[in-house]
C-alpha cells in the first residue's frame, strides 16, 4: 500500500513526513558515518537542549535571544488602569461631571452601561506617588508600594489598546492574536519555536490563582495548543490533591509496570506513525514519557520545604497556601530554574464593575508583595536578565461609573481604548514609560501599542523572527501576530 505524500513548505513538516523506519535505514547504508554521527550528536545535545530546540533554528530564529524564558501574569478580567498606573490628578474637579461627547467619541459600550443615561466622571480614590525611574519618574498607586518600589527594573506602558470589549474574546486575542478561538497559544507558539530545555518537564506550565472579586470562565483553550502539536499545549498544575491528574500510578502498579507498558504502547504507537506518518503520533510518544517523568519531578517541584525562612518571608505569608498568587509566584521561580520555557499566571477577580475600591484593595493586595518578590528573587539568583516578565489584563476600565457613584464607592466598565501593562527583565528596557492617554485616560494621544506589536516585540527578545514562526495548517501558514505587528525598539534594552 502507498501514501501519497505532498509537499512541505517548512523543512521540519518535510522532516517528519520523510522519517519512517526504511528511509532512516537507507540513509544511514548511504552515509553510515554522517547519519550515525547525527544521532550520536543528537543524544548527547538532546538531554541539555531538548529535541524542539535542535530544530528551533529552523523555526524562525534569527538572533541571540535576550531572554531565555517567559513568565507571564495575566490579571482575569481586567485591571483598572486609573487606579493603579495612569495618574490623572485633574480628575478630581471633575467628580461626577459627565464625560463630555467629543472624549467618548461614540464608541460603542458594552450591554452593562449602554443604557446608562449618565457617564458620571469618576477619579481614583487612591494617592498617588512618584517613583524614581531612568526617565523623570513615574506615578503609581498607593496600592501597589511593593512593585512601584521597583520602578527603576520596569517598562510601563500606558498606550495599549485592544479591538475586544469582552472578556472571552479578550483574553482569547491578548493569548492568541485573535478574537476568534482555535488558534495556538502565545505559550504554544514559544513551545514550538524554542523547544523544551527539561525533558522531565513541560515547555509550557499553567497556574491559576483565584481572586476576591468578579470571577469571569478561564477556559483552556486560553493554554490550549490549537493547530500545533499537542506537546506544545500548557499543562495546567492543580492547587489542590495531585498537581496532575493520575501523576500518582493505581495500587498494585509498581513502576516497572508502568515502564513496561509504556515501551509497549510506545512501540504500537511507532507502527502507527510508519503508517500513517501523522506527526501528532509522535506527539503521543513524546507526551506519554513526559507524564513518566513528571511523576518523579513533578512532586519535588511542588514540596516548598526546601526553601528558606528568608525566601519564603520575601513572597509574603499567603505562600505556604497551594494556590494563592503568592505560592504560584514562588512556583513560577522553580519552574523557571528549572528550565521551563513558558510559565503562565492567572489571577482571577479583576472585574470591577460595582464596589471597585473595595475589590481592587483585595486583588492588589494579594499580588503586589509576591510579583514583587519574584522580580527581586530572580535578579538575586542572575535571573532576571534572560528571564521575560509580562503583567497585563485583556484591557482597561472606564473613567466614569457604571451604577453608584460616591467619592468612596464606584465601578468601571470595560474599556478596549486603552490601559497600562508593564514588561521586565531579559531584552527589555528598564525604568521607562511608553505612550500617553488624554486626560480622561479615555483615549490614547501618545505611541499607541496594540497587540500584534506587543506580540512581535516579546517573539523578538526571545530571538524568534514573528514573521518568519510560522506553521502550516489547511494551505495557509499561520503566525502569532496573523498578517500584522511590528516590533517596538522603544521598548528594549
Amino acid at each position: 500500500m502507498t501514501h501519497e505524500i505532498r509537499p512541505a513548505s517548512h523543512p521540519v513538516e518535510q522532516h517528519y513526513l520523510d522519517l519512517t523506519r526504511r528511509r532512516f535505514f537507507g540513509s544511514c547504508a548511504r552515509t553510515v558515518t554522517g547519519a550515525l554521527g547525527g544521532v550520536a550528536l543528537g543524544s548527547l545535545l538532546g538531554p541539555m537542549l531538548g529535541a524542539g530546540q535542535l530544530e528551533a533554528r529552523q523555526r524562525g530564529v534569527h538572533a541571540r535571544p535576550k531572554a531565555k524564558r517567559v513568565i507571564y501574569m495575566h490579571m482575569e478580567g481586567a485591571p483598572s488602569q486609573i487606579d493603579l498606573y495612569d495618574y490623572k490628578p485633574e480628575l478630581r474637579r471633575r467628580f461626577n461631571q459627565d464625560l463630555p461627547d467629543s472624549i467618548r467619541q461614540g464608541q460603542r459600550l458594552t450591554g452593562m452601561t449602554s443604557g446608562q443615561a449618565r457617564f458620571p466622571v469618576a477619579p481614583s480614590m487612591f494617592r498617588f506617588s512618584r517613583y524614581a525611574n531612568n526617565e523623570n519618574g513615574v506615578w503609581l498607586s498607593e496600592l501597589l508600594p511593593h512593585t512601584a518600589s521597583l520602578a527603576k527594573d520596569i517598562c510601563f506602558v500606558h498606550s495599549m489598546h485592544t479591538e475586544a470589549i469582552n472578556h472571552e474574546p479578550g483574553i482569547t486575542f491578548f493569548q492568541t492574536g485573535t478574537q476568534q478561538p482555535g488558534r495556538p497559544s502565545f505559550g504554544s507558539w514559544v513551545s514550538y519555536g524554542l523547544g523544551n530545555i527539561n525533558s522531565n518537564l513541560p515547555s509550557f506550565v499553567v497556574l491559576i490563582s483565584q481572586g476576591f472579586g468578579n470571577m469571569q470562565a478561564l477556559s483552556a483553550r486560553f493554554w490550549g495548543s490549537g493547530f500545533l502539536p499537542s506537546e506544545h499545549q500548557g499543562c495546567k498544575l492543580r492547587s489542590e490533591g495531585d498537581p496532575v491528574l493520575y501523576l500518582k500510578d493505581p495500587p498494585g502498579v509498581t513502576r516497572a509496570d508502568r515502564r513496561a507498558m509504556l515501551d509497549l504502547v510506545g512501540e504500537l504507537n511507532e507502527r502507527e506513525m510508519e503508517r500513517s506518518l501523522d506527526p501528532e503520533v509522535r506527539a503521543r510518544i513524546a507526551q506519554a514519557e513526559m507524564a513518566y517523568r513528571m511523576q518523579m519531578s513533578v512532586p519535588e517541584l511542588v514540596d516548598l520545604s526546601t526553601e528558606d525562612d528568608e525566601t519564603l518571608a520575601l513572597y509574603g505569608s499567603e505562600v505556604k497556601k497551594p494556590g494563592t498568587f503568592a505560592s504560584n509566584c514562588l512556583l513560577a521561580r522553580r519552574l523557571a530554574e528549572r528550565g521551563v520555557r513558558f510559565i503562565q499566571l492567572y489571577m482571577r477577580g479583576w472585574d470591577a464593575h460595582n464596589n471597585l475600591p473595595d475589590e481592587i484593595r483585595k486583588q492588589c493586595a494579594a499580588v503586589d508583595q509576591p510579583q514583587a518578590a519574584l522580580i527581586k528573587d530572580l535578579k538575586r539568583r542572575g535571573m532576571l536578565d534572560d528571564t521575560l516578565i509580562i503583567w497585563a489584563g485583556e484591557f482597561g476600565r472606564t473613567v466614569y461609573s457604571q451604577g453608584t457613584l460616591s467619592e468612596t464607592n464606584y465601578g468601571r466598565d470595560h474599556h478596549p481604548r486603552c490601559y497600562s501593562i508593564w514588561l521586565c527583565g531579559g531584552g527589555i528596557k528598564p525604568g521607562v514609560s511608553i505612550g500617553k492617554t488624554d486626560e480622561y485616560s479615555y483615549n490614547i494621544v501618545e505611541n499607541p501599542v496594540d497587540v500584534h506589536d506587543l506580540h512581535a516585540t516579546l517573539l523578538h527578545v526571545l530571538g524568534l523572527q514573528h514573521e518568519q514562526l510560522t506553521y502550516r495548517h489547511e494551505g495557509r501558514d499561520f503566525r502569532l501576530t496573523d498578517v500584522f505587528g511590528k516590533v517596538r525598539p522603544e521598548m528594549l534594552a
